[in-house]
C-alpha cells in the first residue's frame, strides 16, 4: 500500500503562485516515479507534470511548460509542484500519483487531491 497526502492548495490571484506538495509512504519512494495530475469541473483529468525515480527525468504539460516545475525530496518522500503565473484555467482539484518506474507501469495509488483555485 501507498499512502500519498497532498497539501498546499489554496485561493490565489492570477499571476501569483503555489507549491504543492505530495507526501508519500509505504512503497519505497525513492523506486516511484510520481506525476501531479488535475481535474477541473466537467473536464477530463490531465497530467500535468511528471518526474522519474531520480528527479532526472520531467515533463510537463504544454499548457504548464515555464510555469510549473515538479521536484522530488527522496529522504523527505515527498513530491512538490511549484506554480508560478498562475491562470484562472489552472483552477483544479490537483493530485498526486505514484507508479513503478519502470516501462508500462501506471500511475496505481493516488492521492485525495487539493484544491487549487486562481481568480481573476
Amino acid at each position: 500500500q501507498v499512502q500519498l497526502v497532498e497539501s498546499g492548495g489554496g485561493l490565489v490571484q492570477a499571476g501569483g503562485s503555489l507549491r504543492l506538495s505530495c507526501a508519500a509512504s509505504g512503497r519505497a519512494f525513492s523506486s516511484s516515479a510520481m506525476g501531479w495530475f488535475r481535474q477541473a469541473p466537467g473536464k477530463e483529468r490531465e497530467i500535468v507534470a511528471t518526474i522519474s525515480w531520480s528527479g532526472t527525468s520531467t515533463y510537463y504539460a504544454d499548457s504548464v511548460k515555464g510555469r510549473f516545475t515538479i521536484s522530488r525530496d527522496n529522504v523527505k518522500n515527498t513530491v512538490y509542484l511549484q506554480m508560478h503565473s498562475l491562470k484562472p484555467e489552472d483552477t483544479a482539484v490537483y493530485y498526486c500519483a505514484s507508479r513503478f518506474d519502470i516501462l508500462g507501469a501506471k500511475y496505481d495509488y493516488w492521492g485525495q487531491g487539493t484544491q487549487v483555485t486562481v481568480s481573476s
